[in-house]
């Protein structure tokens, strides 16, 4: 999956909503955690986009246990033609439980996004830079995911965005909850390279996300790109400030 530009994936755990998603969205993230039958799924998908897979751990704000089988179906997901990308926790990793995760996506030549998910609070400046740093030591995308309590703690999380995306790092930030939902739209300005947004906002995954064709449309006109293509591929904002 490249990730040299913005991305905006339309998070879900239903893949037959990626027609609808095709027009704005440029990947899927498949959220295998909240679907019934994952693999399955996976197998019988014929879409068009490419998919990120994702099997969210329950501290980490996901449905899926921390067991070897939460491991073995991401392992299995890989091989996978459609998935170019899966995403696994930061504190999984230090754990030690995903090497051969990561290691299977390496061979497979699928992209690793390395996340971490913080639902209380905005860590200083110091320690989301020290969070991103670490992530980005073990993927090609590291995702830092925070709850804003003041708008002060969106300002923290572009600088850190910025000042890591300087330093030739690739990470994804976003702020969740309502004080916080306009990061979702600006981040990429500031060098975010991951959108996250559901195709209906009932179906949201995470705090405070718009629907896929509402968080297209700001990032592309903040972008200065125009309305979103018919391809969803309109947005190039990850560089935009460069």
């Amino acid at each position: 999956m490249d990730f040299d530009s913005f991305l905006l994936a339309a998070s879900t755990p239903d893949l037959s909503v990626e027609p609808a998603a095709r027009e704005y969205a440029d990947a899927i993230e498949f959220r295998m955690d909240l679907a019934s039958d994952g693999l399955t799924a996976l197998s019988a998908y014929d879409g068009a986009l490419p998919v990120l897979v994702t099997n969210r751990l329950k501290r980490e704000g996901g449905e899926a246990p921390d067991t070897a089988q939460r491991l073995s179906e991401l392992r299995t997901a890989i091989e996978h033609p459609c998935v170019t990308a899966v995403d696994v926790e930061l504190s999984a990793v230090r754990d030690g439980d995903t090497a051969s995760v990561r290691t299977d996506a390496r061979e497979q030549e699928v992209s690793v996004v390395v996340s971490t998910h913080d639902f209380t609070g905005t860590p200083p400046r110091s320690e989301m830079c020290r969070l991103l740093s670490a992530a980005s030591e073990y993927g090609d995308v590291a995702k830092l995911a925070v709850t804003a309590q003041s708008r002060g703690d969106v300002l923290d999380l572009l600088l850190v965005t910025r000042e890591l995306t300087a330093r030739g790092d690739a990470v994804a930030t976003m702020a969740m909850g309502e004080l916080g939902r306009h990061s979702r739209a600006v981040a990429p300005l500031y060098g975010s390279r991951i959108g996250y947004a559901p195709v209906d906002p009932a179906s949201a995954t995470a705090p405070g996300q718009f629907d896929l064709a509402s968080l297209r449309d700001l990032v592309d006109r903040l972008a200065g790109d125009g309305p979103p293509s018919a391809s969803g591929t309109g947005s190039s904002a990850a560089g935009a400030e460069d």
